[in-house]
């Protein structure tokens, strides 16, 4: 499995607190044992980010992603739900 972050992830990561990096690191190492852990609670999006996937980081904060191609994905959103989903 190989994972790919954009630039405004990766900004984003930044502002959040110690904790939630803590956390959203290791939801990234659940996802890369078992992408469908029910602790992420994967699911396909629709509308603008049809095509694309969240998993859940805490209660509020998601990472959005894409399947680029067999076993890559490509996190390119993270934040709030209601920032992401506006």
């Amino acid at each position: 499995m190989n994972l790919a972050f954009s630039s405004d992830i990766n900004k984003s990561y930044k502002k959040l607190s110690k904790k939630i990096q803590e956390k959203f690191d290791m939801r990234i190492r659940i996802f890369e044992a078992n992408e469908f852990d029910v602790i992420l609670n994967n699911h396909k999006l629709h509308g603008e980010f049809e095509g694309c996937r969240s998993i859940n980081i805490t209660g509020d904060i998601r990472a959005i992603y894409k399947l680029v191609s067999r076993d890559n994905y490509y996190f390119f959103d993270l934040g709030k739900h209601s920032e992401l989903y506006e």
